[in-house]
């Protein structure tokens, strides 16, 4: 139907108007959080969309502190696990909301080999290097620059790792940017470049609970993999081998929804391993691509999640060894099973297996890789 010049001149004053008031809802504002030990300022940051969403965000480690989303009934909760300030974070935790790196989950007893030469690393996990060392990614303040852009609110993280820092070669450059879209979604975009070849493998461990953060545990949510195949691995969580297990007719087949719980408590090898979930899923279609990789439903609020990732996996993990022995932001306690990570990623100990999907990058080259969390609600 062709528009007469008064009606199309009346509906682009609407758009202009929905289009400033949605630019005018989305804000950012920072705030002190504290200093490290060695006296950095620490910094808060609120990201906020056109929606009501808000995503609390702090450049020490990259942490996300707090996330809100919407109930079916347009009630807003937080639903990752974290702490209200600074020192409880120093005290130690595990990885809540963290940026990971250079390299997330595990590298077989600390050690790699590139280019010929072997590269050792600290022995933080058991045998294995876990989550980029001693002192990973998750415990150095980040540069930081907020933004507005068309897509939401932004935070720029960056961070430049010394050649040798944690054992890995080369200056590894790396930015995070954090977008609160006005789709209720958390957008990471993780980057990176280096001056000497290194292995990269970035993600983020935030713990969710979708009923919010220290109501319960997590077994009643309905989970969701878009995967055929998840990674066995030996008692100290290193992949066996170059194998990959078919899920179909075991406790690890998500492709249709189940509840976490529902067979976490299995009598199955794999699953004593990591005392609960705690695997990498390959995720289904092309490396590379973003794609759906998981959802989440929580039946009591009607809170939805989806992870879309280019990663070729994600890891699943269900809080298997928290403990009750932490307190979170609402006053009360995590116990074990009281949130669940999708971390998207490269397979743990890739440097070790030439089988899988490489981490080496390259001098010259540029790390890029996206990952979203989608909020909704059913009723």
């Amino acid at each position: 139907m062709r528009l007469t010049r008064p009606f199309s001149f009346l509906l682009s004053c609407v758009l202009f108007v929905v289009c400033l008031t949605a630019a005018q809802a989305q804000k950012i504002t920072r705030n002190d959080f504290g200093k490290t030990p060695d006296g950095e300022s620490v910094e808060l940051f609120t990201l906020t969309n056109a929606m009501g969403m808000e995503v609390k965000i702090t450049n020490y480690g990259g942490i996300v502190v707090s996330l809100t989303a919407p109930d079916r009934n347009r009630r807003f909760a937080d639903v990752v696990l974290g702490f209200n300030d600074l020192e409880s974070y120093l005290k130690g935790h595990p990885y809540f909301g963290s940026i990971i790196g250079r390299y997330g989950n595990r590298i077989a007893k600390g050690r790699f080999s590139l280019n010929g030469v072997e590269h050792k690393l600290a022995v933080n996990n058991g045998p294995n290097h876990l989550h980029g060392g001693i002192k990973g990614f998750d415990k150095v303040v980040w540069a930081a620059r907020p933004t507005t852009t068309k897509a939401g609110a932004s935070l720029s993280l960056r961070y430049v790792s010394k050649d040798g820092e944690e054992g890995y070669p080369g200056n590894l450059t790396t930015r995070v940017v954090y977008t609160l879209t006005n789709r209720n979604e958390l957008r990471i975009d993780y980057f990176a470049s280096t001056d000497k070849d290194t292995v990269v493998n970035l993600t983020n461990h935030s713990y969710f609970n979708l009923a919010g953060e220290g109501n319960g545990d997590i077994l009643n949510h309905l989970l969701t993999l878009n995967s055929n195949y998840f990674l066995p691995t030996d008692a100290t969580s290193i992949p066996v081998a170059h194998l990959r297990d078919n899920v179909r007719g075991t406790p690890f087949d998500f492709l249709m929804p189940k509840s976490i719980g529902e067979r976490i408590n299995q009598d199955n090898q794999q699953i004593k391993f990591g005392s609960g979930y705690d695997h990498t899923w390959i995720v289904n279609g092309r490396m590379g691509v973003l794609r759906q990789a998981a959802s989440v439903y929580e039946p009591t609020t009607g809170r939805v999640m989806e992870v879309w990732t280019t990663e070729p996996g994600v890891q699943f993990y269900t809080g298997n060894f928290l403990d009750g022995t932490l307190t979170g932001k609402s006053g009360k306690t995590y116990p074990r099973r009281s949130g669940f990570c999708l971390e998207t990623q490269h397979y743990p100990d890739s440097p070790n297996k030439p089988k899988f999907p490489t981490t080496t990058l390259r001098k010259g080259e540029t790390y890029k890789s996206t990952t979203i969390y989608r909020f909704s609600a059913r009723k």
